[in-house]
């Protein structure tokens, strides 16, 4: 998590949202893909800190893959993604389709939350893949920064 909290740093220097991930191995010692909130920055809506750390993780697991490989590979099954805030339902649908085996954050998101507080897409029974969650983990430490954000504003 406080690779996380690194993460959403770099995002307030860019003028974005207090939020960083990072998507660690199976093994839970490689950080495989790490982002930031990167709206402001790049003009572009779906610019999450998930999004970008699920993208990277995927695309360093494919360069790990090598030449000769079946196929591109997308899924990031064994997978834990930590982010320091709770993913909203874009980002909730995202870490499904991407198969991670866990989600890990810690504030808590009562507004746009889609991972127990007001929705819960990633646990919803009706899909097929159903991430484990872990909740509040550095939770006063994660809230922080957005509380500070949004209070500036």
């Amino acid at each position: 998590m406080r690779l996380a909290l690194d993460q959403a740093g770099l995002a307030v220097r860019g003028g974005d949202v207090p939020v960083g991930a990072v998507v660690l191995s199976p093994d839970g010692t490689t950080v495989l893909g790490t982002g930031h909130n990167e709206r402001e920055a790049t003009g572009d809506p779906t610019a999450h800190a998930e999004i970008l750390a699920i993208r990277r993780a995927a695309a360093t697991l494919n360069e790990a893959a090598g030449p000769g490989r079946r196929a591109r590979e997308w899924r990031l099954t064994g997978c834990t993604l930590v982010v320091t805030l709770e993913p909203c339902t874009m980002c909730a649908g995202a870490l499904v389709q991407s198969r991670v085996d866990r989600v890990v954050y810690g504030a808590r998101d009562d507004k746009a939350g889609a991972a127990g507080s007001l929705w819960d897409v990633i646990r919803d029974r009706r899909l097929n893949h159903r991430p484990e969650v872990i909740e509040g983990v550095l939770a006063a430490e994660c809230a922080r920064p957005l509380t500070e954000f949004f209070r500036d504003r």
